[in-house]
């Protein structure tokens, strides 16, 4: 059975020709995408992740408790539009999923039309005096994110879900010489590490000037990614075909 590697290109390329595609560096971007939108998440939209879900479950057990400084309301928020949006992304990727770079293609669009949206929406929301609008960020961001997590999903790519690094932590520690295993993939599971790093930490500094910018950030990178990664395709199909035209 072929890798996930090996299923970047649904193609088969003519002999003496590999395509490749730049299938990890996309979700390397994307992973870095994560730290932006939950340092805009939790940090400016009170108290609430719409990346890193399973944080949801346990800001709502901290609500249910009464802990000070937790509500329900958003975490249920995040929780509901983030399913919506996986419905949606699953839909997409059983209906569009072949070729594959362009169902991708058309998923990291929709995501960064709806992060657009809750940029839009997010025009003149302060962090220190929030309002009930913060819950249509919320939303649109919760949507945009099931979109990717389940398109990232159905690509299966190892260590690289984009938005959950704690299966990646763990690799990276217990397929070592410390743990007397065989080194695996150490280099892609450091960067994936990075990338969520840089993120939220640039995020956090974003979200001091502006809510907005982080979010217009964000989606363009995931707008010129998709791009990118079709564009890509897109020339890699045309130099295969060379050969035979000639």
């Amino acid at each position: 059975m072929a890798s996930s590697d090996e299923r970047e290109v649904d193609e088969a390329p003519p002999a003496g020709l590999r395509l490749t595609a730049p299938l990890p560096l996309v979700l390397f971007v994307l992973t870095f995408t994560t730290g932006l939108v939950d340092a805009v998440s939790y940090l400016g939209l009170g108290q609430v992740f719409t990346g890193f879900v399973t944080g949801n479950v346990v800001l709502l057990g901290f609500a249910f408790a009464g802990a000070p400084g937790f509500s329900v309301a958003a975490p249920v928020v995040s929780l509901g539009s983030f399913l919506a949006g996986a419905v949606l992304g699953g839909r997409l990727s059983v209906h569009l999923g072949h070729p594959q770079h362009r169902w991708l293609g058309l998923a990291l669009l929709s995501e960064a039309a709806l992060v657009g949206l809750a940029a839009l929406a997010a025009i003149g929301l302060d962090a220190d005096e929030l309002t009930d609008r913060r819950f249509l960020v919320i939303g649109l961001l919760g949507v945009a994110m099931g979109v990717r997590n389940a398109s990232v999903r159905r690509l299966a790519v190892p260590d690289l879900t984009t938005t959950v690094l704690t299966l990646t932590i763990t690799g990276l520690a217990a397929d070592s010489p410390l743990a007397g295993t065989e080194t695996k993939r150490p280099r892609r599971r450091i960067i994936a590490i990075a990338a969520m790093l840089l993120g939220a930490f640039v995020g956090a500094l974003l979200v001091r000037v502006s809510l907005l910018l982080p979010l217009i950030i964000m989606a363009a990178l995931v707008a010129l990614t998709a791009v990118a990664y079709v564009g890509q395709h897109a020339r890699l199909q045309r130099h295969s075909q060379e050969p035979r035209a000639g």
